[in-house]
């Protein structure tokens, strides 16, 4: 097969960059076609993967003002050729999934959410933005309507659909009427120690965006005066450490795996505040050992068992955090249990299924590509 891999933007390292580092791993000779990306995140962390850019790369204020540039993002997206190429993975959270293929070409769709914006997280989108100035204020609403039009007609270009979690087929299935099969994510639990010391602190591993909800953290850890260390970037960095105590340390992007296992092994726990569409830090804190206390909703409850790797929390407020962490017990945990459980979410699973998933349904496309033109030539 000649397979294409297709990514919505390569300016940051989250779950979805990870998981596209797997797919350039299982197949090495597959180009990424992407929005946009950035030439310092491609060199680190894609150098032996031919990496495309559509036209919104050569436009520099597109780099700096990405969401200025989302009326353009479907044509930008549409915008590659991909004759040629027998099987389309495309790998996406908003617009890869509106690729065009030629007529011969499968699309398998990796979906880790249907667009937050456009459908889940709406209109705490707008609110968001609307803080920003008048003229967004105004046109906002149009543009997200018509976004949301093309993201529904493009999920329907897709052949089969991948959801992350049962928790995001729901989503496809709820958005999009379509049927998905769950691949749980890679982790690469491979590249973390278990670490049966605990220190005193509790640990955060996330963007720091707004959905991400490090604030209610935050709040919650003020409050209590316990040390929490917050690992990540993101444009809400400033207005989080003006309201983070001394108790707060902010430790930035940390990239290299061992120092990361250091600190996430050493943690009393995880902090996961927000609800996730699968939650892959939480599998990582969970693959050194270290417990999970996260609000129970979304992606996570399929990854944290209850009293066995973390706790849940049931309101999305900082005062039922802090009580979920008050009571938290570290020697209630088996912290060798808790790595054994992370190991099922590993790269080497992913890779078989994916791989198994992708040559059964190029198989089954095949087939009845030919039967439909034998039926056509019957008739002619």
């Amino acid at each position: 097969m000649n397979i294409a891999l297709i990514h919505d933007h390569l300016n940051q390292i989250g779950g979805a960059e990870k998981v596209l580092k797997s797919f350039t791993r299982l197949y090495p000779q597959a180009p990424v076609f992407t929005l946009l990306y950035d030439p310092q995140i491609r060199q680190n962390f894609f150098s032996e993967t031919e990496v495309i850019g559509s036209y919104l790369q050569r436009k520099k204020l597109a780099h700096k003002y990405f969401k200025w540039f989302l009326p353009l993002m479907p044509t930008a997206i549409e915008s590659f050729n991909l004759k040629g190429y027998d099987v389309v993975l495309s790998d996406s959270s908003a617009f890869s999934k509106g690729i065009i293929t030629d007529i011969e070409a499968m699309h398998i769709c990796y979906c880790h959410t249907p667009t937050r914006y456009l459908w889940s997280d709406s209109w705490e989108y707008i609110i968001e933005l609307e803080k920003s100035n008048y003229l967004i204020k105004k046109i906002l609403p149009a543009v997200l309507t018509y976004l949301r039009m093309w993201d529904y007609q493009a999920a329907q270009r897709v052949d089969k659909f991948i959801a992350n979690s049962r928790f995001v087929a729901k989503r496809i299935k709820r958005f999009y009427h379509r049927d998905s099969t769950v691949i749980y994510p890679p982790v690469e639990t491979k590249n973390y120690r278990l670490i049966s010391e605990k220190q005193k602190y509790f640990v955060i591993m996330a963007r720091l965006r707004p959905y991400k909800r490090v604030n209610l953290a935050i709040e919650a850890f003020n409050e209590m005066r316990l040390p929490l260390k917050i690992i990540g970037g993101g444009w809400e960095a400033k207005y989080l450490k003006k309201r983070a105590n001394q108790n707060i340390e902010f430790l930035g992007e940390i990239l290299d795996p061992k120092q990361k296992n250091i600190i996430l092994g050493g943690a009393r726990a995880l902090i996961h505040p927000q609800e996730e569409d699968f939650g892959i830090s939480a599998v990582e804190a969970m693959a050194c050992g270290t417990p999970v206390i996260a609000y129970g909703k979304g992606g996570i409850l399929e990854t944290v068992v209850p009293n066995k790797t973390g706790v849940f929390f049931e309101d999305p407020s900082w005062e039922s955090l802090a009580d979920a962490v008050v009571h938290f017990k570290d020697s209630t945990f088996d912290y060798q249990a808790i790595k054994a459980h992370a190991e099922q979410f590993n790269e080497d699973r992913f890779n078989r299924q994916i791989k198994e998933f992708v040559n059964r349904e190029y198989q089954n496309f095949t087939e009845q590509l030919k039967i439909s033109c034998q039926s056509r030539d019957t008739l002619f």
